[in-house]
């Protein structure tokens, strides 16, 4: 394993205004691999889905979801993962990826709550693609709605609903109800193909239904207590561009939205939100809204143990 920090800039310094630097310096190298080990290479073999983050020729982040039969990723050897799918239609990875982009990949299996992360850098190939490891590394199961997804290939392709600079009514009907989102943010260099270890980063954000609250064209959504690896607002802090994701679950509608972030460490906001350690505020400054085209059903969600007696927004 390399010697080298497992974290850059951006994550140590929120994990020193967080007072546990130390504590992951050591934490770092044990849990963040520049390889797959064979538990994560079989769990991606047995998803029907995985969000992926990408960068466009901007530097803008894009959060997208690509899905398939299980057994549509599958890894040759613990530094490769082949994903045999093409990005859905208005899907931003159709213009995003190439030959040598910097992409994130999170498998998640909602309904067991467990997730693993990987990113790195991908080569094209016939039916699909294969990801060469940057890093690689799991994440607890706190904040999961536990929801099964369905593989459904008789779902009828998406439709472009809308898009523009801000959001239609649709789109907020759809943030307001969300109890899930995906966010994607990159290290400055990862557009220009920079060092593959802290390149994209693709991430779950979850809560109560209502968790996200919208006012005008900004959402602010608690950031509750995590596994200090500060991966998502690491980024935001040295490069504020991000990409979100919701999904309606029950007609497979797909929002992607390209939002400027910052990270909110104190005020009366936080403090009146039980469980919040600090707020991420982001401001909308694109919007893509598809009807139906995610080839997924979903179960019933159960929501997470872990949001019980954590707090909810005030009314207004």
């Amino acid at each position: 394993m390399s010697a080298r920090p497992a974290f850059h800039a951006g994550e140590q310094a929120l994990q020193a205004r967080a007072g546990v630097q130390a504590q992951m310096a050591q934490i770092g190298p044990r849990v963040m691999r520049d390889h797959m080990p064979d538990q994560h290479r079989e769990f991606f073999g047995l998803l029907p889905f995985v969000v992926v983050g990408s960068v466009d020729a901007q530097g803008q982040p894009w959060a997208s979801v690509l899905a398939g039969t299980p057994g549509f990723m599958t890894s040759p050897d613990p530094t490769h993962l082949q994903i045999r799918a093409r990005p859905l239609p208005h899907d931003p990875l159709n213009t995003t990826l190439h030959d040598g982009a910097a992409l994130g990949l999170l498998g998640i299996q909602p309904h067991t709550r467990r997730r693993n992360r990987m990113n790195g850098t991908a080569r094209l190939q016939e039916g699909g693609f294969a990801v060469e490891v940057g890093q690689s590394f799991g994440n607890c199961p706190k904040y999961i709605q536990a929801r099964e997804p369905v593989w459904t290939p008789e779902a009828p392709a998406g439709q472009l609903a809308y898009e523009g600079p801000d959001l239609d009514e649709a789109s907020r009907r759809l943030i307001r109800a969300a109890d899930t989102f995906y966010i994607a943010t990159a290290y400055p260099q990862a557009a220009s193909g920079g060092e593959a270890r802290h390149g994209v980063d693709v991430s779950h954000r979850g809560g109560s239904p209502g968790f996200v609250k919208l006012e005008g064209e900004v959402l602010t959504v608690p950031d509750f207590m995590g596994n200090h690896f500060f991966n998502t607002l690491g980024n935001i802090a040295v490069q504020p561009a991000a990409g979100l994701l919701f999904m309606d679950f029950e007609r497979g509608d797909l929002l992607y939205l390209a939002v400027q972030a910052k990270v909110l460490w104190d005020g009366a906001e936080l403090a009146s939100f039980d469980g919040a350690l600090r707020l991420l505020r982001m401001r909308v400054t694109h919007v893509r809204r598809v009807e139906g085209g995610l080839p997924l059903r979903w179960g019933p969600a159960e929501p997470s143990p872990q949001l019980a007696g954590l707090g909810r927004w005030s009314p207004g």
